[in-house]
């Protein structure tokens, strides 16, 4: 049985984490998590790409070697994902033995087949992108400062016939509109390749460049960076043996989008099918976290350091708040005052408070042990009926990718809860000698408990540590599969909840955002 295989780009070496890549991996880790809630046997990947002119470049500034480099910022990266909980099943990288050995036989496959040639080549060169670039890439006759400095170069080097199958390429976006997700990205596909490909130049002279892997028919040159970093797809699952056929194609590959064109929407496909390797099923584009209406970025001072607000508000809220104000394919706009008032309101009040407050009452009013819910009222039937609706279009908005939708159905179902107690209120029902005011109370607190319950379940793929933490206070073990832990039950009945705990408190460290 093939595994739902999903992958996030793979990070640079020559850099610290940022939002951007908390962000990306947070997605992945929501995609497989509610897939392995939905029975799916799941394989998710994540790494990181650590050859290239820009790493050696700075290990040499450093008077160190790159592969120290690599490992530092190995370190760095897995950290990340260690902090935000992520879930990945592999971390490869692609100074890796298994790695190099699948991207020399794909270089010899291509080369043994004519799609590889030598040439003479002369033109304009960006270091800080390490690509090859064309007169039309300048803006009003000058390069755009995203090129940092660019040079004329002449050089002999290896060419991918990139060329020879741009009318493929068309033909395939036509055909398979959801290969890119969101559907408007394949249309700046479309558009990009109105325009004549050139053949990729695909390897750098070793002379130049040492720290890459070295083309297997010719030892004086290295593979270039995107013959190099998009074969950790296909080389992480094991290209050219059995067990490939386990993973492949992949499900998803997770991506920004500014390496959308062209790296994985033209580089990518026609690599794969000239190697005769069936392509991934969908590319999923994520959009940018803006400051200020503007992309963060070191140079401009706006960036936001992930690791900082992990260690303030601790993984879920990061989590929930990237989760919930992103729309998957669009840009958002990141301020510390929105992550405050999604922090205090959501989590804290809404979700903190009504933990506290049902496992309170539970302990006070019936010693500690959920009781039975005899009774089903119109408030019972309102919120479970409200339950229902929140359950089926959750499930189908995280299968569409809506996240942010099925986030804001979630809480407003919590807040619902949260409603059901003002109309209930325990603590009055507590005070009546009356039997059947005896049975709305513990009907009530069951009913709490009970919406609680369900809540977190649906919550796991994005708070994972808060609902089984929850869950444990309501003395339960883990949550696992959504078809049998989201059905309105009476599992509860006869546990014995933990005393209250703050799931949200206010940050301990000084200087924490306010």
């Amino acid at each position: 049985m093939k595994k739902f295989y999903i992958t996030t780009a793979i990070d640079y070496a020559n850099g610290k984490p940022h939002l951007g890549h908390a962000y990306e991996k947070v997605l992945t880790d929501v995609i497989a998590r509610s897939r392995r809630m939905m029975g799916e046997d799941v394989h998710f990947l994540t790494g990181l790409d650590e050859h290239g002119q820009k790493v050696q470049q700075t290990a040499q500034q450093r008077g160190i070697e790159p592969i120290e480099l690599c490992d530092e910022a190995s370190g760095d990266f897995r950290g990340l994902c260690r902090d935000l909980e992520i879930s990945n099943d592999d971390f490869i990288r692609t100074t890796e033995d298994r790695h190099k050995k699948v991207v020399r036989r794909l270089l010899q496959k291509l080369y043994d087949e004519g799609r590889i040639y030598k040439a003479e080549y002369t033109g304009y060169y960006s270091a800080r992108i390490e690509q090859f670039l064309r007169e039309r890439d300048q803006v009003d006759g000058e390069w755009p400062a995203e090129y940092g400095e660019v040079v004329e170069i002449t050089e002999s080097n290896y060419f991918f016939k990139l060329g020879q199958y741009q009318d493929w390429l068309v033909e395939f976006l036509n055909g398979n509109p959801d290969f890119i997700f969101p559907r408007f990205r394949g249309k700046q596909v479309l558009e990009f390749l109105k325009e004549p490909l050139n053949d990729l130049c695909i390897s750098r002279p070793a002379e130049r460049l040492s720290w890459g892997i070295p083309l297997p028919f010719d030892e004086d040159y290295v593979t270039y960076v995107w013959f190099d970093a998009l074969v950790n797809y296909v080389s992480a699952v094991g290209w050219g043996e059995e067990r490939f056929e386990s993973y492949w194609p992949a499900d998803f590959h997770v991506i920004g989008k500014d390496i959308l064109v062209p790296p994985h929407a033209v580089y990518w496909p026609i690599m794969l099918k000239a190697a005769g390797i069936p392509l991934p099923k969908s590319l999923l584009v994520h959009g940018w976290w803006l400051k200020s209406g503007r992309k963060m970025a070191k140079s401009t001072g706006n960036v936001v350091d992930p690791l900082d607000l992990i260690g303030h508000f601790g993984p879920d809220a990061f989590r929930y708040f990237v989760t919930r104000e992103m729309n998957v394919g669009q840009d958002s706009d990141f301020s510390l005052e929105l992550f405050m008032s999604r922090y205090k309101s959501d989590l804290a009040n809404d979700l903190g408070n009504l933990v506290s407050r049902a496992l309170n009452m539970i302990g006070r009013y019936c010693e500690g042990t959920v009781p039975a819910a005899s009774l089903e009222e119109e408030p019972e039937k309102e919120l479970r009926a409200l339950w229902e609706e929140t359950r089926k279009s959750s499930a189908e908005l995280y299968a569409d990718m809506q996240f942010h939708v099925a986030l804001e159905k979630t809480f407003a179902f919590i807040r619902a809860i949260n409603r059901y107690a003002e109309i209930r209120a325990p603590w009055k029902l507590a005070k009546s000698d009356d039997d059947a005011d005896r049975k709305r109370l513990e009907t009530a607190l069951a009913t709490l408990a009970e919406g609680v319950r369900l809540s977190v379940v649906l919550l796991k793929p994005v708070m994972p540590g808060t609902a089984e933490r929850v869950y444990r206070l309501l003395g339960l073990t883990e949550v696992r599969e959504w078809e049998r832990d989201l059905e309105w039950a009476s599992i509860l009945e006869g546990k014995k909840v933990s005393a209250p705990e703050i799931l949200f408190p206010r940050p301990k460290t000084e200087g924490a955002p306010e």
